[in-house]
């Protein structure tokens, strides 16, 4: 047996700091463990190793930090405790996973230790880890004894759970390698399987999710602080915030009573200009974007100088941390800190205006895949989805994307769902996120034997931001070349073994291959199938690509209002209702909007072709 597993005698084990944290980690259920070793981190992931088969929980060593953050935070999700571990460097690798997750949460405790290094004893830095938990919004734990490394341990899984978000556990190199007692407890059997509930917009963190999960995360930090237990104004401010401060002193007329301190020079902050601005002022208001930053800096001079001037910034009633800043907010906290009457600007009373949410285009290659998709996994499967255009595939009638935190995650959670959940996974990656961060998590799949399909969406171009290239374009203003970089030989290259090509907009062809790939996902580990056709829009503007062919749905009585599947199932905006003279509605194709691209007619006979000069 491993000394880690040995049952609670009555006597302490003396044990490492990093030892100290498998052990209440385990004590604490733990079923799931990722990491990419690091000193002064290693040591936990290395024990985790050793003694997973014994104890019955699953690890993994992640190919990068980000990696083991996403499918860590993926059996959290699941309802499975998980940990991660890494040293201070390596946060800065999981940070892009880490900030979203901070607003999506988990559903089980998780654990993410970070090892920080100070005197650079194995590092290239010197960095402080404390301000990852500053930016996020996550409780943080210091332990300062193995003991309290263990005991630490322990409580960051009852915190996490509490309030539903991870915990990180803050070392440093001499706690994770120094020795001391621990008086271990009880290990408690750690879950290894979980269930998913799709909860789409509360998961999938597109920008009007995030600012939803923005305002939540702001109000659980109020709640973890319970956990824990006359004379001249003036004004603190820097960047674009400085413009909307003189804005509001203008229009209050506030000019010969507000003395305003514009900081440029920002890191360090200026103290002896700062120190020298209060010693003037009685009262100080400090506005600033975002976190209170420049506010606790002042307020450290402040205390420094011994000044007893009033300083207010962040607060109820005062700046807002969310969101960006404007005259009408700056004023309002004015108002209340400086006891100014105010009165906000009515806004003249207009009739709101209809929802137009965001929609894949026309002939767009990702509807066809996600359509065939759907009709052959269908509503039982889990869709981790990536960032690009694709993303807005989370909306009806498609709903095709169940979790997604950052650029390459599809991949990544795509394994930590397999290995935690009865049910088919199937993940969601555009050809330019692959090559950015893709690549990574599928090699981490294949050498974990993650059980999943992966759906790399190759439509040629980075076509999100603007169709700027990526190493695997083909599509070229000369025309069409090899591609730098094959997709399919690099995935194979990553050693995935079964591989396959469609053509998403030949719909039988794509289902086929589809169901073959349902039918042998539980053998073949992880398999890819490349869905690759050049987006319409950048066949328009690179080759000059003229539309020769459209659809229609023509003459009366030529739809005949099935169930409506091109609009329920489909959804692609050429469509629309028509309603005839007898009030019948029928399904229309707009001539201009469509593509020509021939999906709708594979699905529904009323649709015909029809030439156009």
């Amino acid at each position: 047996m491993h000394e880690l597993l040995i049952p609670a005698s009555g006597k302490p084990q003396f044990l490492l700091g990093n030892e100290a944290i498998v052990r209440g980690a385990l004590e604490s259920g733990v079923g799931f463990v990722a990491a990419y070793p690091g000193t002064p981190s290693s040591e936990i992931i290395d024990r985790f190793s050793q003694l997973g088969t014994e104890a019955g929980i699953y690890v993994e060593y992640s190919v990068n930090e980000k990696v083991s953050l996403e499918v860590a935070c993926a059996a959290a999700i699941s309802g499975v405790r998980s940990l991660c571990a890494m040293k201070h460097v390596g946060m800065n690798v999981a940070a892009d996973a880490f900030m979203t997750l901070a607003y999506v949460g988990v559903k089980a405790g998780m654990v993410i230790v970070v090892a920080d290094d100070p005197f650079l004893h194995s590092s290239q830095n010197e960095q402080d880890t404390r301000y990852y938990a500053k930016m996020s919004g996550v409780p943080m734990l210091e332990p300062a004894t193995p003991e309290e490394a263990y005991r630490m341990s322990i409580e960051a899984f009852k915190i996490s759970e509490k309030f539903g978000v991870p915990c990180l556990l803050r070392t440093t190199t001499r706690v994770n390698h120094c020795r001391g007692p621990v008086n271990t407890g009880r290990i408690e059997p750690g879950k290894v399987s979980g269930t998913f509930t799709k909860d789409p917009f509360n998961l999938v963190v597109i920008p009007a999710v995030g600012r939803k999960l923005r305002l939540a995360q702001i109000e659980r930090g109020k709640k973890l602080l319970a956990e824990t237990g006359e004379g001249e104004l003036g004004i603190i401010t820097s960047g674009i915030s400085f413009l909307h401060v003189k804005d509001a002193v203008r229009d209050l007329g506030l000019e010969d009573r507000v003395k305003i301190l514009k900081v440029g020079f920002t890191g360090p902050y200026p103290k002896a200009v700062v120190r020298g601005f209060l010693a003037g002022v009685g009262k100080v208001l400090i506005v600033e974007e975002g976190e209170p930053v420049l506010e606790e800096a002042v307020r450290l001079i402040a205390q420094e100088a011994k000044s007893a001037v009033e300083i207010a910034g962040k607060g109820e009633g005062l700046v807002p941390r969310a969101f960006e800043l404007d005259p009408v907010k700056v004023k309002r906290a004015m108002s209340h800190f400086f006891d100014i009457p105010f009165e906000p600007p009515r806004a003249a009373a207009a009739p709101e205006l209809p929802q137009r949410p965001p929609n894949l285009c026309a002939g767009c290659p990702h509807r066809a895949t996600y359509y065939s998709v759907k009709k052959v996994f269908g509503e039982e499967a889990v869709y981790p989805s990536d960032i690009g255009c694709y993303t807005l595939g989370v909306l009806p009638p498609l709903k095709m994307a169940d979790f997604l935190i950052c650029m390459g995650s599809g991949v990544s959670t795509a394994g930590g769902f397999s290995k935690v959940l009865d049910r088919p996974v199937v993940a969601f990656i555009g050809d330019s996120t692959f090559f950015h961060s893709g690549i990574p998590g599928l090699i981490n799949a294949v050498s974990h034997g993650h059980q999943f399909l992966l759906v790399i969406l190759d439509n040629g171009t980075t076509a999100m931001t603007g169709h700027q290239p990526h190493p695997g374009v083909e599509l070229t203003p000369a025309g069409k070349i090899e591609p730098k970089v094959s997709l399919e030989k690099l995935v194979r290259g990553c050693g995935v073994e079964r591989v396959a090509v469609i053509n998403p907009l030949q719909i039988k062809k794509s289902r086929e291959v589809l169901q073959d790939f349902k039918s042998k996902m539980n053998q073949d580990g992880v398999s890819v199938i490349i869905s690759k056709s050049p987006c319409p829009l950048f066949e328009t503007r690179i080759l000059r690509k003229k539309k020769k062919i459209v659809f229609s749905v023509e003459g009366e009585g030529a739809c005949d209002s099935c169930a409506r599947a091109c609009m329920t199932e489909l959804g692609c905006p050429a469509f629309s209702l028509d309603t005839s003279e007898t009030g019948e509605q029928r399904v229309r194709i707009s001539e201009t909007l469509c593509s020509g691209c021939g999906v709708c007619s594979q699905i529904c006979d009323s649709v015909k072709p029809k030439r156009i000069s």
